[in-house]
């Protein structure tokens, strides 16, 4: 017997061995890195910070001129689920195309993280958590659990990036802590659900109709009682600063741009996803924080 028939048949017996003792196959942290898919593109930014050199992150929704909210898969989509060893997705609503791409792309060896499910809302909540910054906090957390459960061989490694994260994240804090500070109980208004948490935190009164920003965030028409506030709240000066969102746009909301502008009142658009795509999240959020401070001291 020769050399090499040998060594087949002593690989072939260790094979077997360990298979029915139950040792792990060679996965995802055995040398290569985690095939992570995110959604959209704030989610996943975090993801690769979080990940380092040890994951591939995907991020489905990042043109800035697609609504999250209508976007529409595709076949190069399903591969990316299918293949995936990681899933993030916002859930309560906001991604059904996602879960619908899960169901059809079964996999007992994926993970999944539903932010929703992990902060307990539901269809219908307001689906913008990426502007709360204490969920932003629980969301990096838990990802960074995942990978060490998916790979825990470099667990310290994901607990050093969540570490590095934390840091990187200081700007985006202070930006938050210095607004709350100056600018605390101003009443402001936003033509979109978009902004309510992140008005929450910094300490802002947001208090244009609830009905109206639910309404422009789920593209219907908001009733028009509502549209008679809001129009009021601009032409009286009731709000300081008027918020929009970026990515949307219907003559409702371009009305009250145009009437906030004609009464000397500040606007400042936001984004849905990270703009541009290939920024971080904590610098787009940064950015932006930085032009609302800069709108409210005009007042």
């Amino acid at each position: 017997m020769t050399q090499v028939i040998k060594t087949l048949l002593i690989g072939t017996l260790l094979s077997s061995v360990l298979a029915a003792c139950g040792a792990p196959a060679a996965g995802p942290g055995a040398g290569q890195p985690l095939q992570v898919i995110a959604g959209e593109n704030f989610w996943g930014s975090i993801a690769t910070q979080l990940g380092g050199t040890h994951v591939t992150v995907t991020s489905i929704v990042t043109n800035p001129n697609t609504d999250p909210h209508e976007y529409e898969s595709s076949a190069t989509d399903a591969r990316a689920f299918a293949t995936a060893d990681y899933v993030i997705l916002n859930g309560a609503g906001y991604d059904d195309w996602g879960q619908k791409l899960l169901s059809a792309n079964p996999s007992s060896s994926r993970k999944l993280l539903t932010v929703a499910d992990l902060l307990n809302k539901k269809a219908g909540d307001n689906p913008h958590f990426w502007y709360n910054p204490d969920w932003v906090a629980k969301v990096a957390d838990r990802i960074t659990a995942d990978y060490k459960a998916l790979d825990a061989a470099d667990s310290a490694y994901f607990s050093q990036q969540r570490a590095a994260f934390q840091v990187a994240l200081q700007p985006y804090h202070d930006a938050i802590a210095h607004i709350r500070a100056a600018y605390t109980g101003v009443a402001v208004g936003s033509t979109e659900s978009i902004f309510v948490y992140m008005a929450q935190a910094l300490g802002l009164n947001l208090n244009s109709p609830p009905e109206f920003m639910q309404a422009i965030s789920e593209g219907s028409d908001p009733p028009a009682q509502t549209v008679a506030e809001f129009q009021n709240q601009l032409s009286h000066h009731l709000i300081k600063l008027l918020v929009y969102n970026t990515q949307t746009s219907t003559p409702i909301t371009e009305n009250l741009k145009q009437l906030a502008a004609q009464n000397g009142i500040p606007v400042v658009g936001i984004s849905e996803t990270v703009q541009p795509s290939a920024a971080s999240f904590q610098d787009w959020q940064t950015r932006q924080l930085t032009s609302l401070q800069a709108a409210l001291s005009r007042q």
